[in-house]
């Protein structure tokens, strides 16, 4: 077979499992605003991440690989999993009182952020082509946002700071990766955000019995949070990012339809433009990242 063809072979693998991931990240956005009616963030969060530590324990436990699971660096699991407890939280706030194409826009600024806060997190140098990068997806955002400065509706700070809180996970999982299998840190990522979601709920008034009508919509948060991330690897593994990522991309129309659809949220072509500038400030930092040895891809697998 030619380099071609596999390269072929590649990217239409890679383009089978976005399409997974894509599903699984709509689902996942629409079920979270379904259950909003009756849950808060953090009941959310706590059915979420336990259906999420019973299905990876499970299956590390069948497959005989527990044993992969023990922490090392367990001060750096802790932090890591509460800024994305945070950002989860932040992200399903966001879901409820913006359109959700604006909530998506917004997250996509993660990888901005990754190069923006790297000198902080990593000692990385941030670059001129990294500086470019951040002003045109920050132009992006102008657009997506359209903010009234000194009048932020709550929902625009939610989603601009899940978007952080993603990236500064993204930078923890790196480091943690230089020790630690994906396997562990997704493992330890359920069950410690089960944990602290807990501890809310429980110190809020105890675990909440949702509704019989809310069980399937809570089933599908459980398995789409895991099987986006698990598509998004495997999409990972078998092209290169820059290829995965134009591909995530298509998030986007897809959920801004879902949106029109299910919401009636009007279809915002400012929406679409502003992410267009913040896909092309993203395809320069994957530029810049290939030049490096080591891979994007398991950065961005498990940090979300």
């Amino acid at each position: 077979m030619t380099a071609g063809a596999t390269r072929r072979g590649g990217m239409a693998v890679a383009a089978l499992w976005m399409a997974g991931a894509i599903a699984s990240f709509s689902l996942l956005a629409v079920a979270g605003r379904e259950v909003s009616t009756e849950l808060d963030t953090f009941e959310i969060m706590f059915f979420r991440s336990g259906m999420g530590a019973v299905i990876v324990t499970a299956t590390l436990a069948i497959r005989g690989r527990l044993r992969e699971a023990r922490p090392r660096r367990f001060p750096l699991h802790v932090a890591r999993n509460l800024i994305h407890f945070a950002g989860q939280n932040l992200w399903f706030y966001a879901l409820t009182v913006l359109p959700l194409a604006q909530v998506f826009a917004l997250e996509f600024t993660s990888p901005l952020w990754v190069i923006l806060l790297s000198p902080v997190f990593l000692g990385e140098r941030l670059t001129a082509r990294g500086l470019l990068a951040g002003l045109i997806g920050f132009g992006g955002v102008l657009l997506v946002a359209r903010p009234e400065f000194g009048n932020l509706h709550p929902g625009l700070i939610a989603a601009a700071a899940c978007a952080v809180c993603f990236a500064v996970t993204s930078m923890l999982t790196k480091r943690l990766t230089r020790s630690q299998p994906v396997v562990a840190i997704l493992f330890w990522l359920n069950l410690m955000q089960f944990a602290f979601a807990a501890v809310i709920v429980g110190w809020n008034g105890g675990i909440p019995m949702p509704s019989l009508a809310l069980a399937p919509w809570l089933l599908v948060i459980g398995v789409t949070g895991l099987a986006a991330h698990w598509c998004l690897t495997s999409a990972l593994d078998s092209a290169p990012a820059s290829v995965v990522m134009p591909l995530d991309f298509a998030r986007l129309p897809v959920i801004a339809v879902v949106g029109w659809a299910a919401y009636r949220e009007p279809l915002d072509p400012l929406v679409f433009v502003g992410a267009a500038l913040i896909l092309a400030g993203n395809l320069l930092t994957l530029r810049r990242n290939d030049r490096r040895t080591e891979p994007p891809r398991t950065r961005r697998a498990v940090a979300d």
